[in-house]
């Protein structure tokens, strides 16, 4: 003999908010810049505004995008010219950035906003993960991206 069972929506959308509540994971400071740079590197693809572009990849995260990735995406796209030019500069003659591979270019981005624009990240922390970022997300263009951000770091006396 089966039994009836009766569920109403309001107490099926009260579970899933409770669920989504349990999902609010704590993320490492390496985590969140992980997850800047998946962000980046999906905007690579697109002209969407970034709220736009936050909102359809905030699903792929489970405990949803988190303040400080948001924050420093924002943050990156508002300097994204100052930036490129940056690494430009640093380019051997005869490249340019549509060169450098988009995964490589997001690191270089993400890596030099730190290192430029946020006082709490020191430049070896910053190049330390770029590097890291770099062997798990580019093929072998780690030491391209540790050369850039040495070469800037040295330049301009980063700390």
């Amino acid at each position: 003999m089966s039994e009836e069972i009766n569920v109403t929506s309001t107490e099926v959308e009260e579970n899933e908010a409770n669920e989504n509540e349990a999902v609010q994971i704590q993320l490492t400071r390496s985590e969140q810049r992980e997850q800047a740079f998946m962000l980046l590197f999906s905007k690579s693809f697109t002209n969407t505004s970034v709220d736009n572009m936050l909102q359809d990849n905030s699903e792929l995260f489970m405990g949803g995008i988190s303040a400080l990735a948001q924050a420093e995406v924002e943050g990156i796209v508002d300097v994204k010219e100052e930036l490129d030019e940056i690494i430009s500069s640093y380019l051997k003659k005869g490249w340019s950035l549509s060169r450098i591979s988009k995964p490589s270019l997001a690191i270089l981005e993400l890596a030099i906003y730190e290192i430029k624009y946020l006082e709490n990240v020191p430049a070896s922390v910053a190049i330390n993960e770029a590097v890291e970022l770099a062997k798990k997300y580019t093929i072998d263009e780690s030491g391209f991206v540790n050369g850039i951000l040495g070469s800037y770091v040295r330049a301009n006396g980063e700390k």
